[in-house]
């Protein structure tokens, strides 16, 4: 598979594709919003094991909705059955959940160099009294900026491999490894329409959480919808993958 360059207007109009996508069954992305957030904070309230478990499930509940993006793409039906379809896809559950685990360890690697890159200055700059002086201050902010920073821009190649690999997966039956190497290069050979669909999606978080957090319910199946939407396009999609034994939302 080799993904293409597409024109910068085209991480606009994902959006737009994948608000369309929401309103032709509004009600039911509703339904599987507020079950899916449900969900969310009852494996959250776990010690230790919910926060886990999140990441490394994440790409499967991803994997899930892709279904039921490519369902109403088709002209199909979104059914409840796609919040954990993607538990049920068979072998490729495993790799859905590879991609969940690597980007746990990636992200625990990010935050630890992140902070290793603040606290190591911070303890250089404590005084023997255990005060800090003015320059210490400094430096500390300055080390704090430089944590911050660091893990941007480790976390912005992370993005870009996990982006489209549950798609990848479920639809082209990629492994973990080749579907993070081909969303990586996918989002590199396209990264003008992705940092003006990133600033969008941004600026579009912020207005989410402005009522409340109302405006997610909203929100996630929009995006959800063009993250389907911006694979389909630079995939250049025209036939989904075979149909999995048992399921058969996994046509």
């Amino acid at each position: 598979m080799n993904p293409r360059a597409v024109n910068a207007g085209n991480g606009m109009q994902w959006i737009a594709d994948g608000f369309n996508l929401f309103a032709k069954n509004a009600v039911m992305w509703l339904v599987l919003t507020v079950l899916l957030l449900i969900a969310v904070v009852i494996v959250a309230m776990i010690p230790l094991i919910g926060a886990i478990a999140l990441w490394v499930l994440w790409p499967v509940l991803v994997g899930g909705l892709m279904l039921g993006c490519r369902a109403l793409d088709n002209g199909e039906t979104l059914e409840l059955q796609h919040l954990w379809a993607g538990f049920e896809s068979g072998d490729r559950l495993t790799q859905l959940i590879i991609v969940g685990a690597a980007y746990l360890i990636a992200m625990a690697v990010i935050i630890g160099l992140a902070f290793a890159a603040i606290g190591l200055p911070a303890l250089q700059s404590i005084r023997g009294d255990g005060a800090m002086s003015f320059a210490g201050i400094i430096s500390l902010i300055g080390s704090m900026m430089i944590g911050v920073l660091l893990a941007m821009a480790l976390m912005v190649p992370l993005m870009m491999a996990v982006w489209f690999a549950p798609p990848l997966i479920l639809f082209n039956h990629l492994n973990a490894v080749d579907a993070m190497k081909l969303s990586f290069g996918a989002c590199l050979r396209n990264i003008v329409p992705f940092l003006i669909y990133g600033v969008i999606v941004f600026a579009l978080n912020f207005v989410a959480a402005i009522p409340f957090g109302l405006g997610y319910l909203v929100w996630i199946p929009v995006l959800m919808g063009s993250l389907y939407m911006g694979y389909k396009d630079i995939f250049a999609v025209a036939e989904p993958a075979a149909k999995a034994a048992g399921n058969p939302l996994l046509r």
